[in-house]
């Protein structure tokens, strides 16, 4: 299995051939296909690892407590 890096790389590679707009149209959606797959693996990557991210609050009693990272504020 590829690392997330060559994932991403090989993701843009297909972007960039895409955008060109020179492939025929079965080689296009070969293309495309792959990359929705790798667009997947990587979501799912980046999804494993924010669930690993976790802040330590100190609680009133001196204690450390883990808590999620949230990546937006709430309000």
């Amino acid at each position: 299995m590829p690392s997330f890096e060559e994932s991403l790389k090989k993701l843009e590679t297909i972007v960039d051939q895409l955008e060109k707009g020179d492939l025929a149209l079965e080689n296009s959606l070969k293309l495309f296909e792959e990359g929705v797959n790798l667009s997947a693996a990587c979501k799912q990557e980046l999804e494993a690892a924010e669930g690993k991210v976790q802040l330590l609050v100190k609680q009133r009693d001196g204690s450390l407590k883990p808590e999620p990272f949230l990546t937006e504020k709430p309000f």
